[in-house]
Parts: structure tokens; C-alpha cells; sequence
């Protein structure tokens, strides 16, 4: 992940798969102050970007570009946007690539009725297995990738805003994320914990249906003998680092605890750091990603 961009005058180009929130992005970037342009032509981008820096626009734009766009296909969206990444810096541009799993975005689309831009008169997958190899080279240069598949419009707000809000009105912020190794390891983590090592609550028959916001989910999973060298390892690790983040320009840090099924272990061990981070001058929040994804699975999975 790319450093910190700054907010004024920023260029944030706003890509990613159909279906996966582009249009919700745009609009929340817009609610930041952005001026939120759609579907712009990828050949005017070029010619955009030199009008802003020699100064004939001042604030912050964000820019919609996905395989809608006029000339977007492989050769050209290196042939227009290779020459701008290579500066990206100097220039204040920033790629915010909003992606989704395949079943999520098969539903969506089913649910709304709509045709995938890409599927022609095929499936939704063909469409969808194009996009991604369309995709490809604008996720590799992405500086903020976003799954999107479990998000609630709230919490693509809090982290679109805490990435991308003008730094006079930005607070640095901290995000907490659960998760399940199972369903793959959150993108936009900076850094990420495997608690899998530490006693697990599924083995305990009255725990199972239970999660790791619940006290006795969160005794059993404190009451492993190795569980406090490892709380207190990692606090002692993040602390420091929080400022030091901070000087170098960096407004947001997501730290991501991983267990195998994301509703136990990963749960109570995130709610524990959150509150001990929370003492500081970073504004923290957590999320728990996967915490209702293996609710109903069957017992013989290693839930938790």
C-alpha cells in the first residue's frame, strides 16, 4: 500500500470490479469535498492532470474509471496511466480499487437484475473472469484495495474518509479487523496477527454457537497460558509504531487478526486490542469481517 496522500488537491482515480461499489465510493469522496467525475475518457486524463498541476484546478478530484470507460482495455490503460503512476507522488495521485469475491458479485448482479458490461449476452461469471484479467495491472498499482464483499456503506465510509479526508479535518485513525484465514486475508491490512495457535472456543460445545464478544468466549480465550506474552508482545510492537506512522504522513493503519472460522478467537482478541489501543491520541474502531460467516456451517468445520 502506497504512503499517505494528502487531501487538497489530491487525484484519487476510483477503479475496481462492477457491482463492487464504485459509484457508492465516488459519491463518499464526493460528501469529502471531491469534485467526483464518472467514466471519464481515459485519452482526456492525461490532459487533466497537467491543467491541475499548473494550477487551473485548486481541490481534489476523483475519478471514476472501470471497463465502461471509452478505450479501456489493457494496451490502453497503460499507454494513458503508466506515465502518470511513475510520478504519482509529485503529481498527488492516489488508486483506490474497490474488488468483491465472485459469488458476492454474481448475487448483486442477480438481485438488481442488471447485465454485467462485460458478459454480452454470456454469464455473469464470463464477465466477471474478464474483468478481473482487464483489472489486473490497475490492482497490482492500487495504494488502497478494498474488499467490499462483506462492507456495510458505513464502513466503506469510515475507510474510504479515513484514508482520503482532508488532513485539517483527519484525525489519525486505527481500523481493528477480525477475520477468517478460510476466506482469505483482508487486503487492506497493514499488518496482520495469526491468533489460530491460542485454545479454541468451536471444541467447547456450549461456546460454538457463542462469539468472541461474548464473556465466555473471551475467558476461554484469555485463559490460554500463552495468551497474555502474545496481547502484551503486540501492544508493545503497535505502540510505538502508531506515531512514527504518523510523522511519516500515514492517517490510517489497519491491523488484522486472523483464527480459522473469524467468529471466536480473531473476535475477542481484536475487541481486547481496540480497547487498549483506544487510550492513545488514534481514533480506533474495529470490525469483525467474517464473525456471522460460519454461524450456520456444520460442526465439523474448525470454526472459531
Amino acid at each position: 500500500m502506497g504512503a499517505a496522500v494528502p487531501g487538497g488537491g489530491t487525484l484519487v482515480l476510483v477503479t475496481g470490479m462492477s457491482g463492487a461499489g464504485k459509484s457508492t465510493a465516488l459519491k463518499i469522496l464526493e460528501d469529502l469535498g471531491f469534485e467526483a467525475i464518472d467514466n471519464l475518457p481515459l485519452s482526456l486524463l492525461a490532459d487533466l492532470v497537467r491543467a491541475r498541476n499548473e494550477g487551473e484546478r485548486r481541490g481534489p478530484l476523483a475519478l471514476g474509471i472501470d471497463s465502461r470507460t471509452r478505450g479501456f482495455d489493457p494496451g490502453h490503460i497503460e499507454r494513458y496511466l503508466g506515465p502518470l503512476l511513475a510520478v504519482r507522488e509529485p503529481a498527488g495521485i492516489a488508486i483506490l480499487f474497490l474488488d468483491c469475491e465472485t459469488e458476492v458479485l454474481r448475487r448483486r448482479f442477480s438481485e438488481t437484475r442488471r447485465r454485467h458490461p462485460l458478459a454480452h449476452d454470456g454469464p455473469v461469471d464470463e464477465g466477471i473472469r474478464r474483468e478481473r484479467a482487464l483489472l489486473g495491472w490497475l490492482r497490482e498499482r492500487a495504494d488502497l484495495t478494498l474488499d467490499t464483499s462483506t462492507l456495510s456503506v458505513r464502513d466503506l465510509r469510515g475507510l474510504v474518509a479515513a484514508r482520503f479526508q482532508p488532513e485539517a479535518e483527519r484525525s489519525p485513525a486505527v481500523s481493528v479487523l477480525s477475520f477468517a484465514y478460510r476466506r482469505g486475508v483482508p487486503p487492506e491490512a497493514d499488518f496482520v496477527f495469526d491468533v489460530r495457535f491460542l485454545a479454541n472456543p468451536h471444541h467447547v460445545p456450549a461456546l460454538r454457537p457463542l462469539s468472541g464478544r461474548e464473556s465466555e468466549v473471551v475467558r476461554h480465550v484469555r485463559e490460554d497460558p500463552a495468551y497474555d506474552a502474545f496481547f502484551d508482545g503486540m501492544v508493545a510492537l503497535l505502540r510505538p509504531l502508531l506515531p512514527a506512522f504518523e510523522r511519516d504522513g500515514r492517517a490510517y493503519l489497519t491491523v488484522a487478526l486472523g483464527c480459522t472460522g473469524g467468529r471466536h478467537r480473531s473476535v475477542a482478541v481484536a475487541e481486547h486490542l481496540a480497547e487498549a489501543l483506544g487510550a492513545g491520541d488514534w481514533r480506533v474502531t474495529v470490525r469483525h469481517r467474517d464473525i456471522d460467516a460460519g454461524a450456520d456451517e456444520p460442526a465439523k468445520q474448525a470454526a472459531g
